[in-house]
């Protein structure tokens, strides 16, 4: 019962998900578009750089504001009411409104990119735009309205229109007096001051939600990570995946192995000699003057394939030599197929010739 309890205790921490989302992981939720993203800071950098860009250009701002009311009041005022004329008139309100607007519309599209761009990189997927029933079902949805996602956007708006409100109170209670005298001063400084109220209320405002903004966007980084975490369980079944099974890859290895040493033990007969340490090293070797530069490593190991080595070659009559120094130097630095090095030379030299030797002695 306790070995029992034990091991389902283990299986539970198992799949646990406290493990950080491998890269795998991570480019797959990337591909599906689940990112670490903010919708605030693209909105909120928006309103504040349109604010400060009425203080770089409120010279163009107010030129064309001017030409759109000199236009109607100075040019169009008086025209005869025709087909011809009202569309004259609807094309230049048009081509005025748009010169006045497109500065706003392109520092929104840049800002827009901009952020995008800082949070996620590029990219463009078609996943998010795939239809899923799923996202129908009113159970899932009511699931979803009192998670505590929607509490944390919930306090997170009261907190952004709280502050806002703040920030407009001080603004206008610091104010009070000047609002309090705009019945006394000309129509154009009342246009003016409400003007340069309001642009500075909108930076501020801008501040306010551009630092809550890249709150919003830690927030949702930590609850990206927190959702692709991964289980102990999961990270061994991805890496069976990607890597194979090590079980099965161990069974090809070993096979692998078993046919390389058969291979090699069928070249042990071909050999002109196999130099032995006695117990630990043997290394065949062949040589052919017609077909080599040097002599050639055909067959190495190392105890149990030094053994079948040199019983192979005990079999087929191939001449075994004890040079313990040779061996060791032969079986370092030597690999099979290779030749042997130019400093071993004369010392393999020596046993090939006397290799040679016994062989005429026996012939």
């Amino acid at each position: 019962m306790l070995k029992y309890r034990f091991t389902l205790d283990l299986q539970l921490f198992s799949q646990e998900k406290t493990e950080r989302a491998t890269p795998r992981k991570r480019s797959e939720a990337r591909q599906k578009g689940q990112l670490a993203k903010s919708q605030e800071i693209a909105a909120a950098l928006i309103l504040l750089f349109i604010f400060l860009s009425f203080f770089a250009l409120g010279g163009y701002y107010k030129v064309r504001i001017l030409h759109i009311f000199g236009l109607i009041f100075e040019q169009k005022l008086l025209m005869d009411v025709t087909t011809s004329n009202v569309i004259s008139l609807f094309t230049d309100l048009m081509l005025q409104g748009f010169l006045l607007l497109a500065p706003i519309f392109g520092i929104t599209v840049f800002v827009a990119l901009a952020a995008n761009y800082w949070q996620v990189g590029f990219l463009f997927i078609g996943e998010p735009l795939k239809m899923k029933l799923n996202k129908l079902n009113p159970i899932s949805g009511f699931k979803h309205i009192v998670s505590m996602h929607s509490l944390v956007e919930f306090i997170k708006n009261i907190l952004k229109l709280s502050l806002i409100g703040l920030v407009v109170y001080q603004a206008l209670w610091s104010e009070r007096a000047e609002i309090m005298n705009l019945a006394r001063v000309p129509i154009g400084s009342i246009f003016s001051y409400v003007a340069s109220i309001t642009i500075k209320l909108g930076i501020e405002i801008g501040v306010v939600l551009v630092i809550l903004a890249v709150f919003d966007y830690m927030y949702k980084r930590f609850e990206h990570e927190k959702s692709l975490r991964m289980s102990k369980q999961d990270i061994k079944d991805e890496h069976k995946k990607t890597e194979g099974d090590p079980l099965i890859k161990g069974k090809i290895r070993e096979r692998q192995r078993r046919i390389a040493l058969q291979r090699m033990m069928q070249e042990v007969p071909k050999a002109d000699v196999v130099i032995t340490n006695p117990t630990h090293f043997a290394i065949a070797l062949k040589y052919d003057g017609a077909t080599m530069e040097a002599p050639t490593v055909i067959a190495k190991g190392m105890d149990f394939v030094a053994l079948r080595i040199k019983d192979v070659a005990k079999e087929h009559g191939v001449i075994m030599m004890e040079n313990r120094p040779l061996a060791r130097a032969l079986y370092d630095r030597a690999e099979i197929g290779d030749t042997i090095p130019a400093d071993l030379f004369q010392a393999v030299a020596e046993v090939l010739a006397y290799v040679y030797k016994l062989k005429q002695k026996v012939k």
